[in-house]
């Protein structure tokens, strides 16, 4: 089996406003009309961002260039959410909420502390 290789950074420069945006990647700027939308995200505890770009393409081709292919299967959030749930240790997530130095006395902090705990841990915090 062969192992997959290391993703490789690449420098991006966006200069966009309403109704126009030049991307630019090592410096070389997208050719003019190809690019029709991109979706840039970041989570910033866990890795380096990730552009998608969706580009037009001239006629007879379906695309042209260096890419990095990645495939994933859609999962239905709920079903996602369900299973994290499912998982959760009610004695671990009570003493997790309840030991947390931002309770802040109000009515609903108890549950509050929950939400946000769940919240981290869903975002990769888990002990």
């Amino acid at each position: 089996m062969i192992a997959p290789e290391q993703p490789t950074a690449h420098g991006v420069r966006i200069d966009a406003q309403p109704g126009s945006a030049t991307v630019a990647i090592d410096g070389t700027p997208l050719p003019a009309g190809q690019l029709v939308g991109y979706q840039l995200e970041h989570s910033i505890a866990d890795a380096l961002p990730s552009l998608i770009l969706h580009t037009r393409q001239v006629d007879g081709i379906a695309f042209e260039g260096l890419a990095r292919v990645a495939v994933a299967v859609q999962q239905d959030p709920g079903a996602a959410t369900a299973a994290f749930l499912e998982g959760i240790d009610p004695a671990a997530l009570q003493r997790a909420a309840l030991d947390r130095d931002d309770l802040d006395g109000g009515r609903h902090e108890t549950t509050a502390a929950i939400l946000r705990q769940l919240a981290e841990w869903a975002k990769g915090g888990r002990p």
